[in-house]
């Protein structure tokens, strides 16, 4: 039996944009949809060596919610590479700084460390309010 599937090339690829409201969703449930469009996962034609994924616009960035005691004891820690340069802040401190940043690092700890994961940041979109200039992205009707 001879399979008539035809493996997808790059210029086949469509991308759409997607605006999602993060006020009052959880964290983690949040980012896992985020992650699935961003990769591609929702398209008939996905394959795994190649980015199939869409644009994504997070809108109220500021109002995610998270469960548990996550606001005070989850830390975020990064390093400079010389001594004495570590540096670290709660989710608490970093909602008030920079609320978008939040998703940000929740989405890129989500996706897989390949060469894609650059290219799949670049397509999200984060901002604290509900203001953005993506307007004429999104088809109207």
């Amino acid at each position: 039996m001879k399979n008539n599937l035809k493996p997808t090339k790059k210029n086949e690829i469509k991308r759409e944009w997607h605006l999602i409201d993060a006020g009052e969703k959880i964290l983690g449930r949040l980012t896992s949809e985020i992650t699935s469009l961003l990769i591609g996962k929702n398209k008939p034609y996905f394959v795994n060596y190649l980015d199939c994924g869409d644009y994504v616009v997070v809108v109220n960035a500021a109002q995610i919610k998270t469960t548990g005691e996550k606001e005070k004891n989850k830390k975020y820690t990064r390093y400079s590479g010389y001594p004495g340069g570590l540096k670290t802040i709660t989710l608490e401190k970093l909602r008030v700084e920079h609320p978008e940043r939040i998703i940000e690092y929740a989405v890129r700890n989500m996706l897989p460390k390949n060469k894609h994961r650059d290219q799949r940041m670049a397509r999200l979109k984060i901002f604290a309010g509900d203001q953005h200039p993506y307007q004429d992205k999104f088809k109207k009707g």
